[in-house]
């Protein structure tokens, strides 16, 4: 089967998949919290096996057991949100734009995703608001203080408006690295939503990439109490800037016990160890 037959089927079982989506978001804000972050995470699962992307995580990464806090990643794609969602469901700020996307954006505002207006002063701070309660709740909540997607090589200037709630709710702070590879661990672009390509461009892109891996690796946690805005965005910027140099180190090999994940049906993870390059 050629690569373009193979990618016009999995565009077939995504616009199931979608369709699916569809009818779960209907009800979806009505159910309880703890339903809502299970059909989030099972969708976000099956959307990453239709597009044959596998998780590179290890067994004792702290994504594993986070349930609540402020996530800071860095963003290369509009992939990231699920990426992040098939292993910990949260909720996640977006820019406006993403409301207006096809499809999809109506699916993010049913998932209760936050969009602020960039350059809008009013907008923020009503969000800021909004993040202080939804922390002192209790709830999962992710930003990208980059403020736009890169090819994941390095990471942009991080805006720190958006870190303000942490310290406002003495949450803590988890800074997320994230980095697209193959299944040898060399760095990979497929996934990367950058320049003018639009949405429908990325999303054959990814389709017809074979396979694609993605690394999730979680630094140690910052106590935003204790701190105050531009220490915890520049350190939350270091320690996810050494996490991706880390990675890209020649000799990098992710901890895992690979009979573990085989038994997995939650995560569709292929440790780095078993790959044949």
């Amino acid at each position: 089967m050629t690569r373009r037959l193979i990618a016009l089927f999995r565009a077939a079982r995504l616009a199931l998949h979608i369709c699916n989506g569809l009818i779960q978001a209907i009800a979806y804000p009505w159910f309880p919290l703890k339903v809502r972050r299970l059909i989030l995470q099972n969708w976000s699962t099956d959307l990453l096996h239709i597009f044959n992307v596998r998780i590179d995580i290890a067994d004792d990464d702290a994504l594993h057991t986070l349930r609540h806090g402020l996530i800071v990643t860095n963003h290369i794609s509009w992939l990231d949100v699920f990426v992040l969602n098939a292993v910990v469901p949260m909720r996640f700020v977006a820019k406006s734009e993403v409301r207006r996307w096809p499809v999809i954006g109506w699916l993010c505002a049913r998932a209760q995703t936050l969009f602020i207006e960039r350059g809008k002063a009013r907008s923020a701070a009503r969000i800021n608001v909004h993040l202080v309660e939804l922390l002192q709740r209790g709830e999962c909540l992710a930003i990208f203080p980059e403020g736009t997607t890169t090819d994941g090589t390095a990471v942009a200037h991080f805006h720190s408006s958006l870190l303000q709630p942490a310290i406002d709710a003495g949450a803590r702070v988890h800074p997320v690295a994230i980095r697209y590879q193959d299944n040898c661990g060399t760095h990979s672009t497929a996934a990367a939503y950058i320049d003018d390509i639009s949405f429908g461009t990325s999303m054959w892109r990814i389709l017809s990439t074979p396979e694609l891996h993605v690394l999730l690796f979680a630094t140690a946690p910052l106590n935003a109490r204790d701190m105050d805005r531009r220490s915890l965005t520049r350190m939350s910027h270091e320690r996810i800037s050494s996490a991706l140099h880390t990675a890209a180190s020649p000799n990098f090999h992710i901890p895992v016990t690979p009979a573990q994940h085989s038994e997995s049906n939650l995560l569709p993870i292929i440790p780095i160890g078993e790959q044949q390059c």
